[in-house]
């Protein structure tokens, strides 16, 4: 089986050393779409933060898709960005790291605190598999209107549905379905989100009168 489709399909694969003349021209491939990515990271965590037209610029040169009025504090670093795809109104904080040997799909309204990392790649549990660099990756999915606290890990493959909270420090290795708060190592559902958050924004604190959302 060819690389490009080990990886599309989940399984375990290499990312070099391949003897056919098709998976030796893949891996030049995605070694470029890498170095690309990087050479790309590093000029938007140089750019100047008044700069935003230039970091703009870049996120739409690199991303798959990128939706409005997307921002990305600075430091931030993706593995391909050609595969990651951002929707509309899109917030992350400081240091948001995105491996995206597959594809990342977010979607509208999403935030990410600080420190969040998305990694659909991840390699085998037997020791003599990893020593060549073995590796499997699997797409993540996240949904609209997510919030994604501070420090949160999402691994291979999860999928975040819509209006969703993932709790700081939370890492996320299963699906998680719409409309819930969820936390922990490892992430589980703690609640339903209701109208009871309607009128309070956190237990015991009401929304203020005068809040226009």
């Amino acid at each position: 089986m060819l690389l490009k489709e080990q990886m599309k399909q989940g399984l375990l694969y290499c990312e070099f050393g391949h003897a056919s003349a098709e998976d030796q021209a893949y891996e030049k491939l995605i070694e470029h779409q890498r170095v690309h990515c990087k050479e790309m990271m590093f000029d938007y965590n140089q750019t100047r933060p008044s700069d935003t037209e230039k970091k703009q610029a870049i996120l739409r040169e690199l991303l798959a898709e990128a939706g409005e009025h997307i921002w990305i504090e600075s430091p931030c670093n993706m593995a391909y960005g050609c595969n990651t795809h951002i929707g509309e109104n899109f917030y992350a904080n400081f240091n948001l790291v995105i491996v995206d040997d597959v594809e990342v799909f977010i979607g509208d309204n999403v935030m990410c605190g600080p420190n969040v990392t998305l990694s659909v790649t991840g390699h085998p549990v037997y020791g003599e598999f990893r020593r060549n660099g073995t590796q499997f990756s699997l797409p993540i999915r996240i949904g609209n209107d997510v919030w994604i606290g501070s420090n949160v890990v999402v691994l291979p493959g999860v999928t975040i549905g819509n209006n969703v909270v993932i709790g700081a420090g939370s890492v996320v290795t299963k699906d998680i379905p719409d409309n819930v708060v969820a936390f922990g190592a490892p992430c589980r559902v703690i609640r339903e989100i209701t109208d009871y958050d309607k009128e309070y924004y956190r237990k015991g604190c009401p929304i203020n009168p005068d809040f226009d959302k």
